[in-house]
């Protein structure tokens, strides 16, 4: 079964490169496998969605170009349904109402654990049902982290 397809909106690349290695380990056959694109700003997000669907977009909501506030508004608003977004901030209690108000499925505090990660994104796939986990010997586990 291939990987989700999985918008990662994020302009520090510190932040890229970890989500990145905790989708590369996980013992979800679903994340690891994920299709992760990249998107560093608001504008590069949009063209990013236009070029097909996503299933699940992990959003900064401090961007270069603006909030992501409004890219989960516009998404929100579209005519089909849109994918499941999930807010990724350092302000996660000021912004969770805001957040949830524009759309958001959830919304992660950073600095966030690679379980939680692994579990809001495992939990907003398609029918929610992450595929079967690599054997333990197979898998590092989050304390490798």
């Amino acid at each position: 079964m291939p990987g989700a397809r999985i918008l990662l909106v994020e302009d520090d690349q510190l932040n890229q490169a970890l989500v990145r290695a905790v989708l590369a380990r996980s013992a979800d056959l679903m994340l690891r496998d994920a299709d992760l694109v990249v998107a560093g700003s608001l504008a590069e997000a949009r063209v990013v969605l236009a070029s097909g669907p996503v299933d699940v977009v992990l959003l900064d909501m401090q961007l270069p170009d603006g909030s992501g506030l409004a890219l989960a508004a516009e998404l929100r608003s579209q005519s089909a349904p849109p994918p499941a977004v999930v807010a990724l901030t350092g302000a996660a209690a000021e912004q969770r109402g805001p957040a949830l108000a524009a759309g958001c499925a959830a919304v992660l505090g950073k600095p966030y654990t690679t379980a939680d990660l692994c579990e809001l994104l495992a939990a907003h796939l398609p029918r929610g049902q992450p595929a079967t986990p690599r054997p333990a010997w197979a898998a590092p586990s989050s304390s490798d982290f």
